[in-house]
């Protein structure tokens, strides 16, 4: 396992509406250090927006378990209010904890924001 270096440990979230669609673009490491800030981000979306959610994972340089969990409850919990939630971007090599759990296979995953806004109309 790659140990992330330390000048890599801030988070950057960006966010704004697509198509009616709250995405948001996450850059750098989730992990412990940086759980809350994500945390906080996404309860105040889904407060501002409602149920769905598209996460832009392609700057992420590092994932953890936790962080993982904090998704797959984003998840649930659009899918238990019937909306729409993707992640797009997800990389193998910055992301191994979505391969080994299995939920890669499971988790709703698309390579570019136009198709997984694409799969909200379907």
């Amino acid at each position: 396992m790659t140990v992330p270096d330390r000048a890599d440990e801030v988070l950057t979230l960006t966010s704004r509406v697509e198509e009616g669609v709250p995405v948001v673009w996450v850059s750098g490491i989730l992990d412990a250090t940086t759980r809350q800030q994500f945390t906080d981000r996404l309860a105040e979306i889904a407060d501002e927006h409602g149920a769905d959610l598209v996460l832009d994972l392609a700057g992420v340089t590092f994932m953890d378990s936790r962080a993982l969990g904090l998704i797959v409850h984003h998840w649930q919990r659009t899918m238990a209010s019937d909306g729409h939630f993707a992640l797009v971007g997800v990389k193998y090599s910055n992301s191994r904890v979505m391969w080994v759990t299995g939920l890669a296979q499971r988790l709703p995953l698309y390579d570019t924001l136009e198709e997984a806004l694409a799969s909200f109309k379907a």
